[in-house]
């Protein structure tokens, strides 16, 4: 078994891909100086985008909230009311398909399904708090420029326009005037979120990050350390798009990966990590080592013949083996050709979960913060890719406090149900 798992380690080295292929202090480096770059306005691929969320306003209670939520996969609504006692009531919570996932959409197809969406709700409240899980850019008022899909969704006609005002328009269009949308990224919900439940802990600052279908983070920085606005007092949340980091080290894999995607030099970290495309990525890492022939023939013959694994298959792998859904079980794979294939996929899951901690830790480290275990930072983490796939929070947490260590930084991580649509509340309460 442990000959498996140098032959494993070894192939992963040649391409590039074990974690001890990635120098965490380099990289960590490279993220602050591109961080520091973005939030002077100059050329990055970190583009640190201000939310103009009033985080020290106080929160209204038993005022209802309508929410809606545009994630990687899924498109939500609710009613959100907060409690005089801090109790979150959620109500009416429907779901379906993120529209533009399947096939492309023009902009009228696009707002049309949001407020066909939003019917039921539309009457209950003037207040919106409408979660936007790609790269907008947040206006003083509220509202966002979309800058570019991510995650695959295709309504091209939508890009670099107000999505706050496209559904305003459309919503008034069809007789709902008068309402007060406050548009804001997932990140900044979750980091808000994460403010509401700590509300008792007297955190030093508080981190959102999420790692579901995509990823990115948020965090508080000081305005006069943000060079592109005027403001020069107090703090706000900062959208990363994290995703979008351009200088980690990426290998011959990667760049082949990213070749093959719709948006090939675009999010390039969060092609090496998020759920969206980790399923492939590692298909790309597996039918490699088939080409290799480090399985038997049977597993290699197979392996050639599939096109793509879903980032779903992976983890029910991971989780077990054996699994009766798994497509890896089949007569064509002994168990030799199992522990190889659990070495190499475990040995990717860590490189990920290295920058995933590489991440992270750049955000509590720019924050200037947590410099006392009395007063923490708080670090709130969303998404199914981090929470589900099994062991990879562990092996974050692992290599985040390693690499954490030299700084003398203290910090907490949670997690909040609802973290997107409680935070998306709170937005359009107090933005």
């Amino acid at each position: 078994m442990n000959d498996l798992k140098k032959i494993s380690q070894a192939f992963l080295t040649k391409y590039g891909v074990d974690s001890s292929c990635i120098n965490s202090a380099a990289v960590i480096e490279d993220f602050l100086d591109e961080m520091r770059t973005g939030l002077n306005g100059k050329d990055s691929s970190l583009p640190m985008l201000p939310a103009y969320i009033g985080i020290d306003k106080p929160l209204p209670s038993d005022k209802p909230v309508i929410v809606l939520d545009a994630g990687g996969t899924n498109l939500r609504a609710c009613l959100v009311t907060f409690s005089n006692q801090g109790e979150i009531s959620i109500e009416h919570l429907s779901k379906r398909e993120m529209p533009g996932t399947q096939k492309t959409l023009s902009e009228a197809q696009f707002y049309d399904v949001f407020c066909d969406f939003l019917e039921p709700l539309i009457q209950l409240s003037d207040n919106i708090g409408f979660c936007f899980s790609y790269p907008v850019e947040i206006t003083p008022e509220k509202d966002g420029k979309l800058l570019h899909w991510t995650k695959e969704i295709k309504v091209p006609d939508v890009v670099g326009k107000y999505i706050g005002q496209g559904l305003s328009n459309s919503l008034t269009e069809k007789g709902h005037s008068n309402k007060k949308i406050v548009i804001l990224n997932d990140t900044v919900a979750t980091l808000l979120a994460g403010m509401a439940k700590g509300k008792l802990h007297q955190y030093d600052a508080y981190i959102g990050f999420i790692l579901g279908t995509g990823t990115n983070t948020a965090y508080l920085e000081n305005n006069n350390n943000i060079g592109k606005i005027e403001l020069t007092e107090g703090v706000q949340a900062i959208n990363v798009e994290s995703g979008g980091f351009k200088k980690s080290p990426g290998s011959i894999l990667d760049k082949q990966f990213d070749a093959s995607t719709n948006n090939p030099s675009q999010h390039i970290f969060e092609k090496m990590i998020s759920g969206c495309y980790l399923g492939a990525i590692i298909s790309t890492v597996i039918k490699t080592a088939a080409n290799d022939q480090l399985f038997s023939l049977s597993a290699n013959q197979f392996l050639d013949k599939i096109n793509l694994f879903e980032t779903i298959d992976i983890s029910r792998f991971i989780e077990n083996p054996y699994h009766p859904e798994s497509p890896f079980n089949s007569k064509d794979f002994n168990d030799v050709d199992l522990s190889l294939l659990y070495f190499i996929i475990n040995g990717y899951l860590k490189r990920a979960a290295k920058l995933t901690a590489i991440n992270i830790a750049s955000a509590m480290i720019k924050s200037g913060t947590g410099k006392s275990p009395l007063h923490p930072i708080c670090i709130n983490i969303d998404g199914s890719t981090y929470h589900k796939i099994d062991g990879f929070s562990q092996l974050t947490k692992t290599y985040l406090a390693e690499i954490i260590d030299s700084y003398g930084i203290y910090y907490r991580i949670i997690q909040v149900d609802n973290s997107p649509i409680i935070g998306a509340a709170i937005a359009g309460l107090i933005g």
